[in-house]
């Protein structure tokens, strides 16, 4: 079999749980996971730079960044992950101080 970039041994894309601080000058700082797929983690942190850039985010604060091995069962990562699966960058807003 031939490894293929950003597509794990069974043939499905990898997906990448980025999790961090954002802040928009209008409201505020919130906490944020971001589902990403992308072929490595250099482009998956530069995408979802760019996504949150594009969002009116004018600083970020990215602390961690993983592969997700399974699917999340629960909302509002479940849908998020259907939505990096179509190849989009989700978003998802934790909290917001």
């Amino acid at each position: 079999m031939i490894a293929i970039p950003g597509y794990t041994s069974d043939g499905e894309r990898m997906i990448f749980l980025i999790t961090g601080k954002v802040y928009h000058e209008w409201n505020g700082e919130a906490e944020i996971h971001v589902l990403i797929a992308a072929p490595d983690e250099d482009t998956a942190v530069r995408n979802t730079l760019n996504a949150l850039a594009n969002e009116g985010y004018s600083e970020a604060d990215l602390d961690q960044i993983g592969l997700l091995t399974e699917i999340p069962d629960e909302e509002p990562h479940a849908s998020a992950y259907q939505t990096a699966m179509e190849g989009e960058v989700a978003i998802v807003k934790l909290n917001q101080a």
